[in-house]
């Protein structure tokens, strides 16, 4: 296996944007062949942080999921003469909150929720495969919206009850671009709290009407994110994965077609794109599902 962050991609997708990609390299893993979040959660599947630079600040979208990743980040910024970003967390999953003690010195942004979440986890965060220790949390909190800058960027902060009930999304209103995290995934989203997903699609819809442009998830295609990132189809596309997992209620039957086709017209819309590696994730989504639906 090879050393944490030794396979880090850098690329700048978009003005004044640093993107920081690992993963989705075929039979590779990164940490351990025995289960555990990292490779299974995000490096099978692909992962990226990304930074956002104007003049001599920057704020930093998720630490990434190793100290290494972490350091690679501070280390790109600090060779363009920014010493000390800003963080934002996308949310309180690990693979978003793993290099937190490399940002130890710098503001830590969060939504009130991801602080509280992240207190309530920690023994398991701590103690986990592998562990994040110590874990390090916000030093700041805002709830519904926060406007902050960055050099001449105005960059807002947006709480989304998507994937995760204390997502917060970034949104650059004069580039039309947003950042995701994991409220958007290429090609499906990872179903992580299935007794939500009727408050996350209200959300999504909700999101649909932003005026935007580009998309940069935190989970995708890296020569997609490479390119510039996703159109609003990605949005569009998710919403229509979550409307046929709430049918799975009154339509059980749905749980026997593939992936292939469930997502068949958005792959052909060029909306998202097939990737092996989620075969496995819509098989556990449909599990969840049918075992809240059958309790």
């Amino acid at each position: 296996m090879p050393d944490l962050g030794s396979t880090l991609r850098i690329v700048r997708p978009a003005p004044n944007v640093v993107a920081f990609y690992d993963g989705r390299i075929s039979g590779m893993r990164a940490y351990s062949p025995e289960p555990n979040w990292l490779d299974d959660g995000a490096y099978e599947l692909g992962v990226c942080t990304y930074a956002i630079v104007s003049g001599a600040e920057a704020l930093v979208y998720d630490t990434h999921i190793s100290p290494a990743h972490a350091r690679a980040i501070r280390k790109t910024l600090a060779d363009e003469g920014i010493p000390r970003p800003t963080v934002v967390l996308s949310h309180w999953h690990r693979d978003h909150v793993a290099g937190n003690e490399v940002f130890a010195d710098c503001e830590i942004i969060a939504h009130t929720l991801t602080a509280r979440t992240l207190e309530e986890q920690r023994p398991s965060i701590e103690t986990g495969k592998p562990p994040i220790r110590p874990l390090i949390g916000p030093t700041r909190t805002y709830e519904g919206s926060l406007r902050i800058k960055v050099g001449d960027l105005g960059v807002d902060l947006r709480h989304a009850d998507i994937h995760s009930l204390d997502g917060t999304l970034l949104l650059v209103p004069e580039r039309s671009l947003l950042f995701a995290g994991d409220a958007l995934e290429d090609p499906i989203t990872y179903v992580a709290e299935p007794g939500r997903l009727a408050i996350h699609l209200a959300s999504l819809r909700r999101i649909a009407g932003w005026p935007v442009e580009r998309i940069l998830p935190n989970h995708g295609d890296p020569d997609v994110i490479a390119r510039g990132g996703y159109g609003p189809g990605l949005v569009q596309a998710t919403i229509h994965y979550l409307e046929k997992l709430l049918r799975l209620r009154s339509e059980p039957d749905l749980a026997d077609r593939p992936l292939s086709e469930w997502i068949r017209d958005d792959l052909a819309q060029g909306w998202i794109h097939a990737f092996p590696p989620y075969e496995a994730v819509h098989r556990e989504n449909l599990r969840k599902v049918l075992a809240l639906s059958s309790s």
